[in-house]
């Protein structure tokens, strides 16, 4: 009987591109046309991870406007024109996927709307690096709920068992404990300011710096 393939999958800001600015000066864009006063950087990071709807709400109510009409629908076009004014992998990316692909398939999970998705990994030159990429606006509810990771299992032929999922957010922790799939923790990206200093991950791991994630695919690929 041969081995059961192996499937590492990433989630994208905060884990392999830093956003942080782009969103930031995206909901601040949205909130000085409707009237607020801008946000600092990493209060909006801190709202970063369940999708463009609960960034703009938590925005908008934190700049005290409330939940107006329109709201998410205007950043997203916003957004749409700055994607890649300042984004970028983060150093060690690119280092990572090739250790990732030794190891086996790499696919994508994120929270953010697939058509911008599909534009910054074009953008960045990695589009070409994952087997499957599921957005947070698709058929499957948004993490941390785990039907959408279970359908990459699924297209990989994996298994819960051989498959590794990479984020940097409780949210992507309890995604991993839900769909019972190992979990390393990137303490570089957004996690610097959502995550507390002492971070728990039952069975898993946790990084500084994307140069420590091939260590982790080696550690996993023996387990």
């Amino acid at each position: 009987m041969g081995q059961l393939p192996r499937l590492i999958v990433f989630d994208l800001d905060g884990t392999l591109i830093d956003s942080r600015r782009d969103l930031t000066d995206s909901a601040n864009a949205l909130i000085v046309e409707r009237g607020g006063s801008p946000l600092t950087e990493d209060a909006v990071s801190r709202m970063v991870g369940e999708g463009a709807r609960l960034l703009v709400q938590r925005a908008m109510q934190a700049a005290g406007l409330g939940d107006p009409p329109g709201a998410l629908e205007r950043f997203l076009e916003i957004y749409g024109t700055r994607l890649l004014v300042h984004t970028r992998l983060y150093d060690g990316v690119p280092e990572a996927l090739a250790a990732a692909h030794g190891v086996g398939a790499v696919s994508l999970l994120t929270n953010k709307p697939l058509a911008p998705t599909r534009h910054i990994l074009e953008g960045l030159g990695i589009a070409g690096e994952f087997r499957d990429v599921i957005g947070g606006d698709g058929a499957f509810p948004r993490k941390p709920d785990p039907a959408s990771l279970l359908e990459l299992v699924r297209l990989a032929g994996a298994t819960p068992g051989t498959t590794l999922l990479v984020g940097d957010s409780a949210i992507d922790r309890d995604t991993a404990a839900r769909a019972g799939v190992r979990c390393c923790l990137a303490l570089y990206g957004f996690s610097r300011i959502t995550l507390p200093e002492r971070v728990d991950v039952p069975h898993g791991w946790t990084v500084d710096h994307a140069s420590g994630l091939p260590a982790v695919f080696e550690a996993f690929a023996r387990t």
